[in-house]
């Protein structure tokens, strides 16, 4: 039992010493450092990741916001263009109308005028054979002394005058 005691303490006395050994070159200090070193890396990617994520969310915000913006600037625009537009017709649709009725005057003035120019003409030519054939009749009718008596009596009506 001797024998399988000695390799057993060996063993034990030289993980001791190592530990010790380990603990006098001060290793778990390094090895503290190391790992508080890259838990401080591991921080500082963090909160730089955390910001990025703010900046990101404050971007965001803005879009949305602009994208709002444009979508009521959109169809504010629409609703003018369609005003606008409705404006146009009933303007256009108010010209014409006028228009229309320019013309439809116009067109009878014309045709009234044109009336009174047939019917001056129709009149003018009533009166010149009106007036040919009385003076047919008259010659027909009467001699020298029927026209010498109603000479005589025009002069006596314009003397009494």
């Amino acid at each position: 039992m001797q024998r399988q005691v000695a390799p057993l303490f060996f063993i034990s006395l030289a993980m001791v010493v190592i530990v010790l050994g380990l603990i006098w070159k001060k290793v778990p200090d390094a090895i503290g450092k190391a790992l508080d070193s890259k838990i401080d890396v591991i921080r500082k990617q963090l909160a730089e990741a955390e910001t990025l994520r703010k900046v990101a969310e404050a971007l965001k915000a803005e879009y949305e916001k602009k994208a709002k913006s444009v979508d009521k600037d959109r169809a504010a625009l629409l609703e003018r263009a369609k005003h606008e537009a409705e404006e146009i017709v009933a303007k256009a649709k108010t010209d014409a109308e006028a228009l229309i009725g320019r013309r439809t005057r116009m067109a009878e003035e014309k045709i009234a005028a044109e009336e009174r120019t047939a019917i001056e003409q129709l009149r003018a030519s009533a009166a010149n054979a009106a007036a040919k054939a009385a003076a047919k009749l008259i010659a027909e009718r009467h001699d020298a002394g029927t026209d010498a008596k109603l000479v005589d009596q025009a002069i006596k009506e314009i003397a009494a005058r």
